[in-house]
């Protein structure tokens, strides 16, 4: 054999050898993508996180995992709570439906090898408490909460939504796309333990005597500044101030549960869960 046909021989096994490999590669691909066994379709909770689902999760929570974490997702005496504004570990619906079934290895957390529906039922209800509010179901009139917002609350006297409203409190426009549920139903029934800078009330005496009421935005050793309650900015400087009484407690009422019926609230959340901005929107000016 001479030199010309020993080349067309490598040249034919080569060929021959990379037709192999790539079939092989093919069908190796063709079989994981058919695998029932692959976790890509455990990635998302099977059952959805429909109200029912997630109210059949939180009673099997109650139930189960009570002996650890808090009741409805609060801290507990062995276990963190699994709800509020903090990060996690254990995120996407195929982990925490992992950590309930396997346990947490090193940590205080049992396998309970739970039936799958029921382990998936507990994964919506924590993930609903971890969503924000326009993520979830909220029952509840909007329309009527729309009302109460404006009128019978008050709420629109302080706070801004789509630009009506007041400026001394926070705008509302995206309170539904930033907060759970939670947090919103905590705001308007639980006192506030801290008070947000920004948002402090105070009253001030300046040196000729006169008193200004309202939020104080900033302040330093040199200054201040005042959004009145009549919503004009004030800036002083120390030297010009006789007096300022910082109060201790927001002006943000937290007893809607005992000034609005429990259906009026019901209401009133269900609107404030719907104020959120489009997502794609928000991209698109992150973009920018």
């Amino acid at each position: 054999m001479d030199d010309r046909d020993r080349n067309q021989t490598l040249l034919c096994g080569r060929s021959l050898a990379i037709l192999i490999a790539a079939g092989l590669f093919a069908f190796v691909a063709i079989a994981l993508a058919q695998s029932p066994s692959q976790p890509a379709a455990k990635k998302e909770n099977p059952l959805g996180a429909s109200p029912q689902v997630i109210a059949a999760g939180k009673d099997l929570f109650n139930r189960s995992c009570t002996g650890c974490h808090g009741v409805n997702g609060g801290a507990g005496e062995r276990g963190p709570a699994l709800a509020g504004d903090r990060s996690y570990v254990h995120e996407t619906d195929a982990d925490i439906f992992a950590a309930i079934q396997n346990g947490i290895a090193g940590t205080a957390m049992p396998p309970f090898n739970l039936p799958a529906n029921d382990a998936w039922k507990i994964v919506a209800y924590i993930r609903s408490l971890r969503s924000t509010a326009e993520d979830v179901f909220v029952p509840g009139d909007a329309a009527h909460g729309e009302q109460i917002f404006w009128n019978q609350a008050r709420c629109g006297s302080c706070h801004m939504i789509n630009g009506r409203g007041g400026l001394l409190g926070p705008d509302l426009s995206n309170l539904g796309g930033e907060r759970t549920l939670r947090e919103i139903r905590a705001a308007l029934t639980e006192p506030k333990r801290e008070i947000p800078r920004g948002y402090r009330p105070a009253e001030v005496v300046t040196k000729s005597g006169q008193h200004f009421s309202g939020m104080i935005k900033n302040e330093d050793n040199f200054s201040l500044e005042l959004l009145d309650t009549h919503e004009q900015l004030q800036l002083f400087t120390r030297d010009d101030l006789r007096e300022v009484q910082y109060k201790s407690s927001s002006l943000m009422p937290a007893d809607y549960n005992k000034t609005l019926p429990a259906a009026d609230l019901q209401d009133l959340l269900a609107f404030l869960s719907r104020q959120a901005r489009d997502k794609s929107e928000e991209e698109k000016e992150g973009e920018q």
